[in-house]
């Protein structure tokens, strides 16, 4: 039977997220209907409230969030009710040709995430007689919401569900940029711009995977200081003063890698990470830029001279099913830092405050936690 949820939804840019009480359907086969616990406030889903997103409105916000299994439809083999859960934003089938070649970030079962729509062509959420998608088919910013099984990754009992909500989208997408996508190397000079919910754990990769120079750049005080906090070795508020720095640690030699985590991407952004690689560097960017805006416009010379690179990376280039266990278990080994993500709690009722609070740069990440 269906049930009544409280979601945060999204009608139209620039209005901010609305409470409604939403009509939430029964799971069908290969989907799951999960209680969420705890969700992210991640950056993707504020630049749908900035109509920055091509998303089909109204749509239930949210795709970073854990919860408990509340029921399963017809065929669900990865879980049952009762488990806890993680979801995966882009979900892992295993089977088609992406999944089965190492890529399970870039799974042919994700082709809805910004309509919500399931597979077979129709919506679990309802306002009256509208339908309504979750975003990335998650819809985390409400209390309940139904998943593709594919999409579920289970939660081991001791790690909170503010962590697991993390590990879903922010911490991988993160993480993976600067240990997969970038190929950070020990003894390697990188550059991140932007130390928010993402870049902090490119950071955290870049460290880990034994980068001599771990160099940030963000405007935001409080953001330089964490970054420390995460693994920075140096911190600058603007990316002239981080390139003559590398410059003189490199002996003109330049970085290896930069890598693009602000919470909006500029052309301004990519221009100094393509300068402030050198000869082989890579740039590698994660964050994205205005609807309609090309961020990345870079002069053919820039790219030969230096046989620079520049690539996308899409969730870190993790595979959820094998990376987020990983990561949860460098998390219980003390390895990872997730707690120190988290800078504020809020209540589905304070979601607005959240990313007030996410765009006045006061914030790394802040969780929204459900009651009950």
């Amino acid at each position: 039977m269906s049930l009544t949820t409280r979601a945060a939804i999204a009608r139209q840019p620039h209005t901010g997220w609305e409470l409604v009480d939403l009509q939430l359907d029964e799971p069908k086969a290969h989907e799951v209907r999960v209680k969420f616990a705890a969700a992210g406030l991640c950056h993707s889903d504020d630049h749908i409230t900035q109509g920055d997103a091509p998303v089909r409105l109204p749509i239930v916000g949210g795709h970073e969030g854990a919860g408990v299994v509340e029921s399963v439809g017809p065929d669900v083999r990865r879980v049952q009710p009762g488990d806890r859960i993680v979801c995966s934003y882009i979900p892992a089938c295993g089977a088609c040709r992406p999944c089965s070649t190492g890529h399970q970030n870039m799974c042919v079962k994700g082709l809805n995430a910004g309509t919500g729509m399931f597979l077979d062509g129709t919506f679990r959420f309802h306002l009256g007689d509208e339908d309504l998608g979750g975003f990335c088919t998650v819809g985390s910013f409400s209390q309940y919401a139904v998943v593709s099984e594919w999409a579920c990754i289970p939660l081991p009992d001791d790690i909170p569900f503010e962590i697991g909500a993390l590990v879903g989208c922010g911490v991988p997408t993160g993480w993976g940029s600067a240990v997969y996508a970038a190929g950070v190397r020990a003894g390697d000079t990188v550059v991140i711009y932007g130390a928010g919910g993402v870049g902090s754990n490119a950071v955290q990769g870049a460290r880990y995977a034994g980068a001599k120079n771990v160099v940030v750049v963000d405007p935001v005080a409080f953001k330089r200081d964490m970054a420390k906090v995460f693994g920075a070795t140096h911190t600058f508020a603007d990316a002239k003063a981080a390139h003559d720095f590398v410059v003189e640690t490199t002996w003109g030699q330049l970085a290896d890698h930069a890598i693009c985590t602000p919470g909006v991407l500029t052309a301004e952004v990519v221009d100094a990470a393509v300068q402030v690689v050198g000869k082989g560097g890579k740039v590698t960017v994660t964050a994205v830029g205005k609807l309609g805006e090309n961020a990345v416009t870079v002069h053919a010379g820039q790219m030969i001279i230096y046989q620079r690179q520049v690539r996308g990376a899409l969730f870190g280039d993790c595979n959820p099913l094998h990376d987020v266990p990983k990561l949860l278990g460098l998390y219980r080994s003390g390895d990872l830092k997730l707690d120190e993500l988290i800078t504020r709690r809020y209540s589905l009722d304070e979601i607005n405050q959240g990313y007030r609070d996410m765009t006045d740069g006061k914030n790394i990440r802040g969780v929204l936690v459900h009651e009950g």
